[in-house]
């Protein structure tokens, strides 16, 4: 067969620009910015629950052509805002579930003004990367051909979420589009991380756009040709079979789950705490008489501090004592002037056998950033008076059944965080969230980012939250379980124990260095080559 090229588009100089593009009139440019912003907010609308994963195969053409056309660096910045702006804020506007938060004694529109603060400053941050990237690209445009710029650009796209992923604000990778519903192609994820699925976004999106740009409907056809194959790649990866039929019984273990659907609102109270024990305490109960191996509570399913809350616990440990069944509870620990978000490993004789701090807390929510301005303003958003204080990052969770992963909350995010519990021996994921009071696209969106750590690292996976979703994940991504929203359930699930390692797991993000030195490669050669001429 003959190869397939893709030639850049060809650069004809007007009176007007330097750099081989017409200038753009404001009007048009603010077109432009409207309709790449219409194109973001239709790709975070795709986002859990919506079935359209599909959209983000073409969703960053567009930015991608008229990046690559704007006449300078400053306008694709524009229109690499636009599209984020249109991106990040659909994608996160569950986050006004936290309004009104009249329940803490702040005023109606003072609540409304701190929660459009909040979601403005998430999406700006989120924005800040496709804007970044825009000037990578628009950068890259007069020295690079077709082919080099879909290398480096999808590249850059990846560095770029891997930089985001370190800072305390991070939610809406690119990844997360094709969760949970195109579940061939999040088995990519075992390779190399979610960063193997951005990347196929992005060579697909690349390839679509320099087809436009040189007119050339080959590349089109090759577009298609590598989507088909990355899923073929990744519905091979999914017919692995799971060891159900064959496994031993010391293997397979039953874990009860309570969805106790306290709200936050009230759960916080004195009543509210007295509520919590007696409701976890009675599905406790409930469940061991089924003869399960263990019960999970969701995170904070207790909302008192451990040890210091005038023996409020002793209800519980009483049942653990009698039962003699053992019991994860999510639960508040004393930590030196401040306090964890834990998840608790409760032996048949109530004492405590492990513990996992959760590790990224939630800004504003769990913690201040820049506490010393904005402690007086906003330390009543806080559930509790003192600081919480974050876990290590090099945890593991004993139980009587081996090592767990354990993941709270916003910790799921992480996939890092997932990954070295896997390769230091953990066996399954106990994943456990509050998720009130935000909304079902909020808790849909949570439940694809769990599906993707269950798929990556080869896992069944359990989550118990406070008000949903609460699941059962299988480790090839289906959700053999789910429960409602709101409602108070209990379910018994059926899971294995697990001690394989996908390349993910043993070696990590291995790709994104080696795509970053073929990028730097390609990049270094085109600079000589310039040189010389």
């Amino acid at each position: 067969m003959g190869k397939i090229r893709l030639q850049s588009p060809k650069i004809t100089l007007s009176p007007r620009s330097k750099n081989g593009f017409q200038q753009i009139s404001p009007r048009h440019l603010w077109v432009k910015g409207g309709l790449l912003t219409v194109v973001g907010i239709l790709l975070g609308l795709s986002l859990a629950p919506a079935p359209t994963w599909w959209i983000a195969w073409g969703a960053i053409a567009p930015l991608w052509v008229l990046a690559v056309t704007a006449p300078t660096r400053k306008q694709a910045a524009f229109l690499g805002a636009c599209w984020g702006i249109g991106y990040h804020g659909a994608a996160l506007f569950w986050l006004f579930g936290l309004h009104p938060l009249t329940w803490l004694g702040i005023p109606w529109a003072v609540s409304l003004i701190i929660t459009t603060l909040a979601w403005g400053a998430v999406t700006l941050w989120g924005a800040c990367l496709p804007m970044l990237w825009a000037v990578g690209l628009k950068w890259l445009n007069p020295n690079l051909g077709a082919f080099s710029r879909i290398i480096i650009s999808a590249t850059l796209w990846c560095l770029l979420e891997w930089l985001w992923s370190l800072s305390p604000l991070w939610w809406t990778d690119l990844a997360n589009s094709q969760s949970p519903h195109n579940v061939a192609i999040l088995h990519l994820s075992q390779l190399t991380g979610p960063v193997a699925i951005t990347l196929a976004l992005m060579l697909v999106n690349g390839l679509l756009a320099e087809a436009w740009l040189s007119r050339q409907r080959k590349g089109v056809g090759v577009a298609i040709a590598l989507t088909l194959t990355l899923h073929g790649l990744g519905w091979g990866l999914a017919q692995v079979p799971l060891s159900s039929g064959s496994s031993s019984p010391t293997e397979r273990l039953s874990i009860g789950m309570i969805q106790g659907n306290i709200p936050t609102r009230f759960k916080l109270s004195a009543a509210g705490i007295r509520q919590s024990v007696d409701v976890y305490r009675q599905g406790y109960e409930a469940l061991a008489a089924q003869k399960v191996d263990a019960v999970l509570l969701p995170e904070g399913a207790l909302p008192l501090l451990w040890g210091q809350s005038f023996g409020r616990e002793q209800s519980t440990l009483k049942a653990v004592q009698a039962e003699k069944v053992p019991l994860w509870v999510g639960t508040f620990v004393p930590s030196g002037e401040g306090y964890t978000q834990s998840l608790l490993s409760l032996g048949t004789g109530g004492q405590v056998l492990s513990q996992y701090n959760k590790v990224k807390l939630v800004p504003l929510g769990e913690y201040l950033p820049f506490e010393a301005v904005l402690a007086p303003i906003l330390r009543r958003l806080s559930p509790m008076q003192i600081g919480m204080v974050p876990g290590s990052s090099h945890q593991s969770f004993d139980t009587p059944y081996g090592k767990a992963i354990v993941g709270i909350c916003y910790d799921s995010v992480f996939s890092e965080l997932f990954r070295a519990q896997a390769a230091a021996g953990g066996q399954f994921i106990l994943s456990i969230a509050n998720n009130d009071p935000y909304s079902d696209r909020m808790m849909a969106q949570h439940h694809a980012l769990d599906v993707i750590r269950a798929v990556e690292s080869d896992r069944w996976l359990v989550r118990v939250t406070n008000t949903g979703l609460s699941a059962v994940i299988d480790p090839h991504g289906q959700t053999l379980w789910k429960s409602a929203i709101n409602e108070r359930v209990t379910h018994v699930a059926e899971i294995e124990r697990r001690s394989t390692q996908t390349l993910y797991v043993r070696f990590g993000n291995w790709l994104l260095p080696v795509m970053a030195v073929w990028s730097f490669g390609i990049w270094a050669r085109t600079q000589s080559k310039m040189a010389r001429s």
